[in-house]
């Protein structure tokens, strides 16, 4: 009987260790927003228009009352000259060199880098004055992308045509994290105006949604890093497989000298 007691004791001892590696892991949002079915509060972050960089490929168009005044700003291509209308070739986009400089038509080279769009056509709106009545700028990203790496179900760059996506937006789109990913620190990597910035967010928090850094930029890359669990758990995997064998191993010892 004494024997009896002993196996039982050295297998709860060999059996610790798997039930104490095997932790739980909080795989949820906002999971500190509470048990409420409806909550409302004020939203404190708003989203902030991207700053025009070198690099980036922009649509821009001009309207005027008069169409015919405003056709020689316009990279255009007739759909039909006799009905007079006209369609805009999306890839004519003008791409913002090194100094922040368009080539612009008959303006020539504009100088809208560092700006907003709203202040870019502010710009060339004021700029249009000197030969158009009532000049309308429209502008447009043409590369206007984010990529979403690490552990996600479907990692990839994606254009966003709405100009306009956060975090969340982009996980989905990325398939969601996988059960690997390490929701308590997604990276968020920005490079603008020679500047790399890299912020760290935690997706269990809810206060990431008033985070300046919710709403993505242009060329942000997602990084969702893998747990430890990835490399040495994985689940009962790897290194919990071989302890699992293990425990086996030893519990079969134990069942046959308790037989014998």
């Amino acid at each position: 009987m004494n024997h009896l007691l002993k196996y039982r004791r050295l297998l709860v001892f060999i059996l610790l260790p798997l039930i104490f590696s095997c932790s739980r892991r909080n795989l949820g949002y906002f999971s500190n927003y509470g048990e409420e079915k409806l909550q409302t509060e004020d939203i404190t972050s708003k989203t902030t228009q991207p700053i025009i960089q070198a690099g980036d490929l922009l649509q821009i168009t001009v309207t005027d009352n008069n169409p015919t005044a405003a056709a020689p700003f316009n990279r255009i291509t007739l759909s039909n000259e006799s009905s007079g209308n006209t369609s805009y070739n999306a890839q004519d986009g003008y791409l913002v060199d090194e100094n922040g400089i368009i080539d612009f038509p008959v303006l020539g080279r504009v100088k809208i880098g560092g700006q907003t769009k709203s202040d870019a056509k502010i710009s060339l709106t004021n700029l249009l004055t000197n030969y158009l009545g009532n000049p309308i700028v429209t502008i447009r990203y043409l590369n206007y992308r984010i990529t979403v790496v690490g552990e996600v179900n479907e990692p990839s760059t994606f254009l966003v045509p709405s100009e306009r996506i956060n975090l969340i937006e982009a996980l989905g789109m990325a398939g969601d994290l996988t059960i690997y990913g390490k929701r308590e620190n997604v990276m968020i990597i920005n490079e603008s105006n020679g500047v790399r910035t890299v912020a760290q967010l935690d997706l269990n928090d809810k206060a990431i949604l008033d985070s300046p850094n919710f709403y993505l930029k242009p060329n942000d890359i997602v990084y969702v890093e893998p747990v430890k669990a990835r490399k040495d758990q994985a689940s009962l995997t790897r290194s919990n497989i071989t302890l699992v064998l293990g425990v086996i191993s030893a519990a079969s010892l134990i069942l046959l000298n308790i037989n014998r």
